[in-house]
């Protein structure tokens, strides 16, 4: 995410994952969730349940952005997992069943075979990250009745959200919170490093009409900017985008997160 020259110098941290990872437990503990491990394709994933169980309703997918892949400007950390887990929080709310499925090599399984510092780099969005969270998703679905999924994201969990929806013909609903739909503007504009080895969430081109669609930026996000947000999603098909008074890139969503759910 962070470089100016172009050399990408991966000077792996040891950053340890105690931290990060200590605190979703913690709050795993305080809400009742379950965890458990699945098996995408090549990777594992961390998925966390509500265990609320009800085949009349949609999935609810909550995917988190890209946490914190490097330390410092130029040197790539040994555990990505976000230190505020903002797509957590909000599933707090959530009365239907809902997922939060965890990114290859986050949450603790940055050592796993085969991650690399790759996968939360340049590769955030590769093909295989997103053939991994597309399998995940496919089976919690399956396992539930055959249901539809709707799939929430922030910041890069929204382009994984948008890059799942092309693949995923169950998937009925979309809505991205300050969403990294053009990853390569997005790149342009901070002078980071290009996500060489990543997929683009604009290829393609519209979504499919089936998908309804909410993109929501906040206007005082420097990070990724309502204009940006608001030119990516008239190429995906969006009829508009919402942009949220006093809401930063990270800060400013849990009150409004109750209406955005509803799809008011």
């Amino acid at each position: 995410m962070r470089s100016l020259t172009g050399v990408l110098v991966f000077g792996l941290l040891a950053a340890g994952c105690a931290g990060p990872v200590a605190r979703i437990d913690a709050e795993i503990a305080r809400t009742g969730y379950t965890k458990e491990l699945r098996l995408g394709m090549r990777y594992r994933h961390v998925v966390l349940d509500n265990g609320v169980r009800d085949p009349a309703q949609p999935l609810a997918v909550y995917l988190e952005g890209d946490g914190s892949p490097y330390r410092g400007r130029y040197l790539v950390t040994s555990e990505p997992t976000s230190r505020r887990p903002l797509m957590l929080e909000l599933m707090r709310s959530e009365s239907a069943p809902a997922v939060y499925v965890g990114r290859p090599c986050y949450l603790g399984l940055a050592t796993d075979s085969p991650c690399t510092p790759r996968d939360w780099t340049t590769g955030r969005f590769a093909e295989e990250i997103v053939a991994s969270m597309c399998a995940v998703i496919e089976r919690l679905a399956l396992e539930r009745g055959d249901v539809p999924v709707a799939l929430y994201g922030h910041s890069g969990g929204g382009a994984l959200a948008v890059l799942i929806a092309r693949r995923l013909e169950r998937v009925q609903r979309v809505v991205t919170l300050a969403g990294n739909l053009d990853p390569a503007a997005w790149t342009a504009l901070h002078r980071y490093a290009p996500l060489t080895d990543s997929l683009d969430p604009l290829a393609g081109g519209a979504l499919p009409a089936r998908i309804a669609q909410l993109h929501v930026a906040g206007a005082e996000d420097e990070n990724i900017p309502p204009t940006m947000i608001a030119s990516a999603a008239q190429q995906l098909g969006a009829a508009n985008v919402l942009v949220l008074p006093g809401v930063t890139h990270a800060s400013g969503w849990y009150d409004h997160w109750p209406a955005l759910r509803a799809g008011q």
